[in-house]
């Protein structure tokens, strides 16, 4: 059955946009070229993205307004707001634990997860989500849009693998009740 991801950056005291909505803080310590491999390993397994219209309007407003950087996937965009979808871009209005879920059962690679908190937090209440791989920044906010609000239960996880480059660590945790 198809897994879901969650692959994220996030600060190393636990946002991934500052106050006002802005990631431009989303980058190593130095000017190096980051670790372009972990994306591009990580893409080979999945097949569908699923984010929320805040990320969606950035991605296409600010991140890359002259070409859709997902066009590779099918990408699934959580909005309340009636757009038209595309071949490779769909508009749904549901609850992501519901998208999921229906997504899981279709014949597929992995889903990603692409953000935003709201989607995150909601899938992780339902214990949706299969991998955790987050790109800690070093980079320490002090506020802003928090990757994992409150929720009612422990989540148990197992570490599955570390790796640092630029001052940036990536850690990939499996969510143990799923073993």
């Amino acid at each position: 059955m198809r897994k879901v991801v969650l692959f994220i950056a996030m600060s190393l005291d636990g946002y991934i946009a500052d106050i006002n909505g802005n990631v431009d803080w989303l980058h190593g310590q130095s000017n190096k070229v980051e670790n372009e491999e972990t994306y591009s390993e990580f893409v080979k397994g999945i097949d569908t993205v699923i984010m929320g219209w805040t990320t969606y309007h950035q991605v296409v407003t600010v991140l890359s307004p002259m070409e859709w950087v997902y066009k590779d996937f099918t990408s699934y965009v959580i909005t309340h707001k009636q757009q038209a979808s595309t071949d490779n871009i769909k508009f749904v209005n549901e609850p992501p634990s519901s998208l999921v879920q229906r997504l899981k059962e279709q014949k597929g690679k992995d889903i990603w997860i692409c953000g935003g908190a709201s989607i995150v937090q909601q899938l992780m209440q339902e214990k949706m989500i299969d991998r955790y791989h987050i790109s800690i920044i070093p980079t320490i906010l002090g506020s802003g849009i928090r990757l994992f609000g409150s929720h009612d239960a422990e989540l148990t996880l197992k570490l599955i693998r570390t790796q640092n480059y630029n001052g940036m660590i990536d850690v990939v945790y499996e969510n143990r009740e799923k073993e």
